[in-house]
């Protein structure tokens, strides 16, 4: 998976051109709420950008495809179906894609059958909806690491 490379004037003390790494996040969560708390923490996250949002299973699938964003962060439970559902649907055509399942289920099995189906993350709300900023500064990290290896 390759973020997208912004050019800056704004990296440098001395105001020069410096490259940044854009990664570009979609939710996928039938909660106004949820869906506004995490855009909230998207913004603590420099260069993390959220390109879209949908609100069922149809929107979600959809809006993957056609974003084709670098991270999802997907409740499990839609209208339409299931986060898995979901993931199911678009794993094959996005083997890059980062998956943070983010659930009110954290139950063991529905864990192991998301990892099983191609999930990175799996949160749960309550106690760990916090992560979420870390783990997206994180992969941006790795992302900027292998960008410079790759130059």
């Amino acid at each position: 998976m390759y973020f997208s490379a912004v050019l800056s004037f704004s990296g440098t003390k001395e105001g020069g051109l410096s490259m940044g790494i854009q990664m570009k996040v979609f939710i996928a969560d039938d909660s106004g709420a949820v869906v506004k708390r995490l855009a909230d923490l998207l913004d603590e996250v420099p260069g993390a950008q959220l390109v879209g949002q949908a609100n069922d299973v149809r929107e979600a699938v959809e809006g993957v495809q056609k974003l084709r964003p670098d991270v999802l962060i997907l409740d499990l439970q839609m209208p339409g179906g299931t986060g898995l559902d979901v993931l199911r649907a678009i794993r094959v055509d996005h083997p890059h894609l980062y998956v943070l399942i983010c659930t009110n289920y954290p139950y063991s099995q529905l864990r192991e059958e998301c990892f099983g189906a191609g999930a990175n993350f799996f949160l749960d709300k309550s106690a760990e909806f916090e992560k979420i900023p870390a783990i997206l500064r994180e992969l941006l990290l790795s992302e900027t690491k292998s960008s410079a290896v790759r130059r």
